[in-house]
């Protein structure tokens, strides 16, 4: 079963848990390491045959156009992971359009092609950030991929579905899952007929595990680091062979990276979540690389396959 591998390029102080200590006007005081452990993962990639969907941050781009390219003459998806790393719930709506348009722009510039995916800084789509769907529709993305559906102190939105699924807006406005129809990546409008006009996007969620109806993170990112392999592997496992489902992934290219600088004003809870097991990171990723079989997002549910209800 192909699964969705995605890599979130961004550096090691562009971070949510960095936001309160290092400021957006000193970035460019920061030496960039994004782009030589971006290519780290890409050989790695190359290595094991794998085609993954790269979130770009628009302001990585701009200083890295060759990387960018790279992605893309490689043959791998690039989506946009907005410009500023600046979570939704954080901006004003015109200040959340200007960013998403924004990072559209620079990289369909670069590669020639349209960029259809979106994922949010610290996946902040939530209960109160919804309207983000419209503005994602008017700027022209067709998936988002920016729902956690777990509970926790920055995001998530718990009771919405585990895969893939389509979110709608209703005539009264208000967004949200829908389970009987699928929606193409293709397709920013929904064609299929309801009773209603609404608006339609396909939202690819992060995976979780489902154990005694819970929701726990297994796929990615901080979990990944934290839990051992061997319970990883059991999880994506039981998601491909029990529920029979495909499984989204994610890491950082900052988290094959022990040796970046150390952020010393970060809080003590930001530095175990940024710092924990960045040296067993690679080791990991390699071993998941060859036991599981990967493709973008674009690949797998750029038909609407699995886009349906929880």
């Amino acid at each position: 079963m192909l699964n969705a591998l995605t890599i979130d390029v961004e550096d090691y102080f562009h971070v949510s848990a960095f936001e309160r200590c290092v400021s957006r006007d000193c970035w460019d005081s920061f030496s960039l390491r994004v782009e030589v452990n971006t290519m780290r993962i890409l050989d790695l990639l190359d290595e094991f045959g794998v085609k993954a969907t790269f979130f770009i941050l628009g302001w990585v781009a701009e200083r890295k156009p060759a990387l960018v390219k790279d992605i893309a003459r490689r043959g791998h998806e690039v989506a946009s992971h907005g410009y500023g790393h600046q979570r939704i719930y954080n901006q004003s709506r015109g200040e959340f359009r200007e960013d998403v348009r924004r990072s559209k722009s620079i990289l369909e510039g670069l590669t020639g092609e349209p960029v259809l995916g979106y994922r949010a800084p610290s996946y902040s789509i939530s209960m109160d950030t919804l309207w983000a769907y419209d503005e994602l529709l008017e700027a022209g993305y067709s998936y988002d991929s920016s729902v956690f559906p777990i509970r926790h102190d920055l995001y998530g939105i718990p009771d919405w579905p585990r895969h893939p699924f389509t979110v709608s807006k209703d005539p009264d406005g208000t967004w949200g899952p829908v389970g009987s129809h699928s929606c193409p990546l293709t397709a920013n409008r929904c064609t299929l007929p309801c009773d209603n006009v609404c608006s339609r996007m396909a939202e690819i969620p992060i995976t979780t595990l489902s154990i005694g109806g819970k929701n726990f993170p297994i796929a990615g990112g901080g979990y990944f680091r934290l839990f051992p392999y061997p319970f990883t592997r059991w999880g994506l496992r039981r998601i491909n062979q029990v529920e029979r489902r495909s499984f989204v992934f994610y890491i950082h290219p900052w988290e094959i990276d022990p040796g970046q600088p150390r952020i010393s004003d970060a809080g003590q809870k930001s530095r175990f979540r940024h710092y924990l097991n960045l040296h067993r990171t690679e080791g990991r990723f390699r071993a998941l690389l060859k036991d599981f079989r990967f493709a973008t997002v674009r690949e797998i549910h750029s038909m609407g396959t699995q886009v349906s209800g929880a």
